[in-house]
């Protein structure tokens, strides 16, 4: 597997790891319909919450969240509709994402944008 791979594999345990410490139920996990893939699907209270998993070893090139563009917005609103459909959620829904940058390999900064887009 490719390192940057490994490290966004990683970077998507930290997350899990995170949420769940804050009391977030984790549904699933690389989630994938078609082409699109969830990395995360969390209940947190009634609401259904799609999380996006951005990791960076550094912010040379911007902020990871500033890597989710337009186009994955559209794969997870459509994969979400399937999931949303098929789990018959009646409930509010969110979608989050969690930038992770490396300043080492112990030592990581999390930052969780709850809310960070709504797809049209």
């Amino acid at each position: 597997m490719a390192e940057h791979n490994e490290l966004g594999r990683y970077g998507e345990l930290l997350a899990k790891a995170y949420l769940e410490k804050l009391g977030y139920r984790i549904l699933e996990q690389n989630w994938v319909y078609g082409r699109a893939d969830i990395d995360l699907i969390a209940l947190y209270q009634d609401t259904l919450i799609f999380v996006e998993v951005k990791t960076r070893r550094s912010v040379d090139h911007g902020e990871p969240e500033e890597f989710v563009n337009w186009k994955k917005e559209k794969q997870l609103e459509m994969a979400s509709s399937v999931y949303i459909d098929r789990r018959n959620h009646q409930g509010e829904i969110r979608f989050d994402i969690i930038a992770i940058v490396f300043e080492n390999k112990e030592l990581y900064k999390i930052n969780h944008i709850e809310d960070a887009f709504w797809p049209t």
